[in-house]
């Protein structure tokens, strides 16, 4: 771990399962809302776009949707080949909407062209042993997604994931956090320091800093067309 690295956390914009909570749609992708949010939020941070080391997501369609739209700008600097498609960073629930598809499917499909899915095994859509929704094994997978931020050299990470397990890779000693994560909101974190040399590596709640709010599953259309959205977000971080 680079000294002072900064963990960038975001959460995918608005998915299809996120307007009627049909939670039977398979790999829920982006609405047409939710690709708009994803590409406004690229100018919210423009900063870090050029800033960060290494981007990486959770290889559900959404959030590689979310990543390539998003973190364009960093993702053409440092290569989409270069992204790394984290599949331990999938949301939690076994429902259809947070499984995710087999590397064949998402090799096949052309909007994800240029993603390397080499870390994808054959059991990455199990929901079964590690992968499994249970409490305890998705708080083993969130500390294997610390674990794993916290060995790379890279001083700024991107990575891109779903809401209840950003929950969980925040957690603390008395368990997961209880934000509730915006559509294609990012917030900053650091290891906490009292934690970072142990086990559980604890990721530092009191220095969260959200540097791009943005919009809550309600949104509307009138949302990204009404005044500037982006009024204050526009030049911090």
């Amino acid at each position: 771990m680079a000294p002072n690295s900064r963990i960038i956390l975001t959460r995918h914009a608005q998915a299809e399962h996120n307007v009627d909570l049909d939670y039977s749609i398979h790999d829920a992708p982006l609405t047409a809302l939710g690709k708009k949010q994803a590409a406004s939020l690229a100018p919210q941070v423009a900063k870090l776009q050029q800033e960060v080391e290494l981007v990486a997501t959770s290889p559900l369609a959404r959030t590689l949707q979310t990543t390539k739209l998003g973190w364009a700008p960093a993702v053409e600097r440092l290569g989409i080949q270069n992204v790394v498609c984290l599949p331990q960073a999938q949301e939690c629930n076994d429902l259809p909407c947070d499984t995710g598809s087999s590397r064949d499917v998402l090799e096949a499909n052309p909007e994800f062209a240029g993603f390397n899915f080499s870390t994808l095994t054959p059991d990455w859509t199990s929901k079964q042993g590690f992968w499994a929704a249970d409490p305890k094994s998705i708080s083993n997978r969130a500390r294997w997604v610390r674990q794993w931020l916290r060995a790379r050299p890279e001083k700024d990470i991107v990575l891109v994931a779903h809401g209840d397990v950003l929950r969980n890779i925040t957690a603390g000693p008395n368990g997961p956090s209880m934000y509730g994560w915006k559509n294609a909101e990012v917030r900053i974190f650091k290891f906490d320091p009292e934690y970072v040399d142990t086990e559980d590596c604890f990721l530092d709640q009191k220095g969260v800093v959200a540097v791009a709010g943005g919009y809550a599953p309600t949104s509307t259309e009138m949302d990204l067309v009404g005044g500037d959205p982006f009024k204050e977000a526009n030049g911090k971080m």
